[in-house]
């Protein structure tokens, strides 16, 4: 599988754009999977198209714990939920290049999204063993990558990853322009 390198901080503007919501809108895409009070877990979240959509649904007594690899967007994303009043709701991470560091989060989390970024990855099978590990029995992890840009037997191989890891496909949702799977921990 081909790692394609790290989306770039700047490019985080553009995608925490309300235009973007022309193609994806983060509400009829996450709202099936989150309910008030949850923990979701939410690695490459950039200036947070899907978290502020994420810390409305999980309500005061949820938390969205949001990761990324980069200080830049992490600081975009703060400075959005600051703006939204949603900060308390959100605690932003910082990623290692080979982690998410999510270890003090094992066995609690309720959904997990990975939103056009696990092909940005070193391994994605490291990925998803710890995704698997801080996930609830039968909770779920939404994967989409972009069609075109990941290619299918790429998006394949991420799906042996995550069987590998202990997950298996619940659903296939339909998200435009995107390879999708709906992966159940078991």
């Amino acid at each position: 599988m081909a790692q394609h390198p790290v989306c770039p901080w700047w490019l985080g503007y553009w995608l925490a754009s309300p235009l973007r919501r022309l193609w994806y809108d983060p509400a009829k895409i996450v709202v099936p999977y989150v309910r008030p009070g949850a923990t979701v877990v939410e690695p490459g979240p950039g200036m947070g198209f899907f978290t502020l959509e994420l810390a409305r649904l999980v309500g005061p007594s949820g938390r969205v714990v949001a990761i990324d690899l980069q200080p830049r967007m992490l600081a975009g994303l703060e400075r959005r939920l600051a703006k939204a009043g949603l900060a308390g709701r959100v605690e932003c991470r910082r990623a290692q290049p080979d982690s998410l560091g999510v270890a003090d989060l094992a066995g609690r989390a309720d959904f997990f999204l990975a939103f056009a970024m696990v092909h940005e990855v070193p391994s994605p099978a490291a990925f998803f063993r710890e995704a698997a590990g801080v996930l609830k029995p039968g909770a779920v992890l939404l994967l989409a990558e972009p069609k075109g840009h990941v290619k299918e037997a790429d998006f394949a191989d991420e799906l042996k990853a995550a069987a590998d890891a202990g997950f298996r496909i619940a659903g296939r949702p339909s998200i435009r322009r995107s390879c999708t799977a709906l992966l159940e921990r078991a």
